[in-house]
């Protein structure tokens, strides 16, 4: 069973290791359609998460089941990009390095 999108939120800062996220500078919105919105700010190794959305470099927005998908490994992110399923707004080299959180 995959876990919801609040757990997974709401335990992101604890579970991101902060050496793959050293040096990363970004702000990203996560606005997932029947579940809310967070914004998740990843400064130097540490991420923080707040749960609202605020200014980010990029807004990935998609379905609470899209995204329990591409969180259990059932659904890969580009290809819910690539079928509309994921959509990205804004910076897309920021996007890019979203594959370091997960």
């Amino acid at each position: 069973m995959s876990e919801s999108v609040r757990e997974f939120f709401e335990q992101l800062p604890s579970r991101v290791d902060p050496s793959r996220t050293a040096g990363m500078s970004n702000t990203y919105v996560f606005d997932i359609s029947g579940a809310g919105t967070w914004t998740v700010a990843v400064r130097d190794g540490q991420v923080e998460v707040t749960e609202g959305a605020g200014d980010g470099d990029c807004t990935i927005s998609t379905s609470a089941e899209n995204f329990e998908r591409i969180l259990s490994g059932e659904q890969n992110p580009t290809t819910a990009y690539m079928t509309g399923k994921l959509k990205v707004k804004g910076d897309m080299g920021a996007a890019m390095k979203l594959q370091k959180l997960f």
